[in-house]
């Protein structure tokens, strides 16, 4: 695993550094995390630097998240990570989607866990507070980041998601007007009777859509994909080789993560012009 760059020992301290900071926030400025707005220094463009950013769930959870803005004109892609995990699996992604054109926003759902030794801050409010933290109350938190982003960058989102809120985020953004694409590594029918099957969601599904997953899962995704529009901006990508479950298939240990960067930065591109 080649992940002791200079770039990723910035990203290890910052993160070490915000569990602090977020702890410190939390009682003496609460009433900025209910705005909109972010309360930082300018970023610098060139280095993409990240900034911590907190706001209200629709219940009132803190959620807790990290903001990678290259121009306040780019369009905007929310990150939701999968299961047991949190924001950093986007650590080494969002810069990258940086340098293609694109303002990224990774958040903490409360349905989550521990990655690189890092906790999920949002879990591990909601668990304090005693809220349930199923895949499907993640919802709330994925609707939240989607207000969030569109009243920041007055613009319809671009929603990615990582296994279970892959599934979530076509589900939500079938009927949601401020989302404009979906980007879904290993998307699932993880939620029982609360949604309809994802063949059915999909029959109607018009906005652009990247579905991808490991070589093993496509199979499954073709099937509730075979009724769907099928052009340049309504994709399902079958890699060659393996490959791997979620958006860990972009991380650099994977070892065809190359497939998956060619193909997904053309859709980027298709779609941002």
């Amino acid at each position: 695993m080649q992940r002791f760059s200079l770039y990723s020992f910035f990203i290890l301290l910052f993160s070490l550094y915000l569990p602090a900071c977020n702890n410190a926030t939390n009682h003496e400025h609460a009433d900025e995390h209910l705005s909109d707005s972010i309360n930082s220094s300018p970023i610098d463009v060139e280095r993409h630097m990240p900034i911590a950013v907190e706001f209200p769930s629709t219940d009132g959870l803190l959620i807790s998240g990290v903001l990678w803005e290259m121009a306040e004109s780019a369009p905007i892609i929310l990150l939701c990570h999968q299961s047991g995990s949190n924001y950093h699996e986007y650590d080494e992604i969002a810069p990258q989607l940086n340098d293609l054109g694109f303002n990224c926003l990774a958040i903490d759902q409360r349905a989550g866990g521990i990655l690189f030794d890092l906790v999920n801050l949002t879990a591990d409010r909601a668990i304090s507070e005693g809220k349930s933290v199923s895949f499907l109350d993640a919802q709330q938190d994925i609707d939240a980041s989607i207000d969030y982003c569109y009243n920041r960058y007055k613009s319809p989102v671009i929603v990615w998601g990582s296994s279970y809120s892959a599934g979530l985020g076509l589900h939500l953004a079938h009927t949601n007007e401020k989302v404009s694409a979906v980007i879904a590594f290993s998307p699932g029918d993880y939620f029982e009777d609360d949604f309809p099957p994802l063949s059915k969601t999909m029959e109607t599904f018009t906005k652009p859509f990247f579905i991808t997953s490991a070589k093993p899962e496509a199979k499954a995704i073709s099937s509730f994909l075979e009724n769907t529009i099928n052009d340049s901006l309504h994709i399902q990508f079958t890699p060659e080789n393996d490959g791997t479950h979620g958006s860990k298939a972009l991380w650099k240990e994977t070892v065809n993560h190359e497939e998956y960067w060619n193909e997904l930065s053309i859709f980027l591109k298709d779609i941002k012009e």
